[in-house]
């Protein structure tokens, strides 16, 4: 008889809980917005996740997990966010992509003129409120120190002058700073380790 070598948990799906076959784990999962699972490799381990809960898992347990092998990539469902400038102020658009998927789930722009900081806070910003608005709960990844200091102090420190051009987009700007002033979230705003991950599943493509 073949030594069982996966078990899985489900944290958020139709009916959460350990299961011993990827077929059931995938009944779980198949078709819920937001499901949120992964394998181990032994009972113990799961009923440990299981437990702990998916958010503090991720927080705790996961960017050890990647160095353990060998520094991939995510394959965790998560949110990863980016945006793109040409030129610096320059023609600006951002967006989201579901890392596990490579899906595109929104992109904004392009806007006339703007920063890659401000484009890089929009996006974490976007994200956090689209979440929040469908009553979905998986971390969101940025590559942008800068922009996640700037979500966490809930202020874009932005210097580019309003003019004809700028006016819309520091209209959005300061939309996204009044939404992070009266909601709150639980959304894990993470970095994306460039240096051993490779680019953030949200670049543009255009370096």
């Amino acid at each position: 008889m073949a030594k069982k070598s996966k078990w899985y948990v489900v944290w958020q799906g139709h009916e959460p809980g350990i299961y011993d076959t990827w077929e059931e784990c995938k009944v779980q999962t198949s078709g819920y917005a937001g499901a949120r699972y992964k394998g181990f490799g032994s009972r113990s381990e799961a009923m440990r996740a299981y437990e702990e809960g998916a958010e503090s898992y991720v927080r705790h347990n996961y960017l050890r997990e990647a160095d353990a092998l060998s520094s991939a990539p995510p394959s965790f469902r998560a949110l990863a966010v980016d945006a793109a400038c040409s030129g610096n102020p320059g023609v600006l658009e951002y967006r989201g992509v579901l890392v596990d998927e490579r899906r595109e789930i929104f992109h904004v722009g392009p806007f006339p003129k703007g920063t890659n900081n401000i484009g890089e806070f929009l996006a974490i910003v976007h994200a956090l409120a689209l979440l929040k608005k469908h009553n979905l709960s998986m971390p969101i990844y940025s590559d942008s120190v800068t922009a996640i200091a700037w979500v966490r102090n809930k202020r874009c420190k932005t210097l580019l002058p309003r003019d004809a051009q700028t006016e819309h987009l520091l209209g959005v700007v300061a939309r996204a700073e009044q939404w992070l002033k009266e909601n709150t979230y639980q959304t894990q705003i993470l970095k994306w380790d460039t240096s051993r991950w490779g680019e953030i599943p949200a670049d543009f493509g255009r370096k």
